[in-house]
C-alpha cells in the first residue's frame, strides 16, 4: 500500500513536470492551472491503473498448487470508470497441492482457502468439503476428527452444485 502511494505521488510529479516543460516550450502560453490539473490527472491515472492491475499482479505471485477458485468484481458510482469495466476487488484461492483426504471417507476433502482482498490482509481458513453431499464446513471452531476419518461438531453448510470452490476442490 505504501509503495502504491509513493508511485501515485511520483506519477503526479512527473505529469506536472511534463506540463511545466510544455508550458516552457510554448513560450508560457498555457494557462497557469494546467500544471496542477496534469498532476491530478497523473495521480488519478496511476490509481486507476493500480486498481485494475492488482488482481493480475497478486495472482501471478501465487505459489504452485494454489489455484484461484472465485473472483469478486466491483462497480461503484464513486468510481465512474468501473461502470464501464468493473475491477476485481477480492478473490478466493484454494491450496489444491496440499488438499487432504482420508481413505475411510473418500468423498471428503480438506483444503486451505485463502481470501485475498484489495487493501486487506490475506486470510487463511481450513475447510472440509463433502463432495458427495455438496456441503462444506469451516474447521475453525470445535470440529474434531475421529480415527476413522469422520468429523464431529462440524457446522456443515449446503453448497450449490455449481459452486466454483466446491468444483475445484472435488475435481482435483
Amino acid at each position: 500500500m505504501f509503495v502504491e502511494l509513493i508511485a501515485t505521488v511520483f506519477a503526479g510529479i512527473a505529469c506536472a513536470g511534463v506540463a511545466m516543460l510544455l508550458n516552457r516550450l510554448t513560450g508560457r502560453r498555457l494557462p497557469r492551472w494546467i500544471t496542477p490539473v496534469a498532476a491530478g490527472a497523473g495521480m488519478l491515472a496511476m490509481t486507476i491503473s493500480n486498481e485494475y492491475t492488482w488482481f493480475e499482479r497478486t495472482a501471478e505471485r501465487l505459489p504452485d498448487g494454489i489455484e484461484i477458485a472465485m473472483t469478486v468484481d466491483e462497480q461503484s458510482w464513486l468510481r465512474p470508470w468501473t461502470q464501464l469495466r468493473p475491477y476485481t476487488k477480492r478473490f478466493v484461492a484454494v491450496d489444491t497441492g496440499m488438499a487432504r483426504t482420508h481413505d475411510a471417507v473418500p468423498d471428503q476433502r480438506m483444503a486451505d482457502l485463502y481470501f485475498f482482498g484489495r487493501w486487506s490482509p490475506v486470510n487463511q481458513a481450513p475447510m472440509l468439503f463433502d463432495c458427495g453431499a455438496g456441503r462444506s464446513a469451516l474447521l475453525i471452531d470445535g470440529a474434531e476428527f475421529a480415527e476413522d476419518g469422520t468429523v464431529s461438531n462440524a457446522d456443515w453448510q449446503a453448497m450449490p452444485a455449481n459452486d466454483p470452490i466446491l468444483k475445484l476442490v472435488c475435481e482435483t
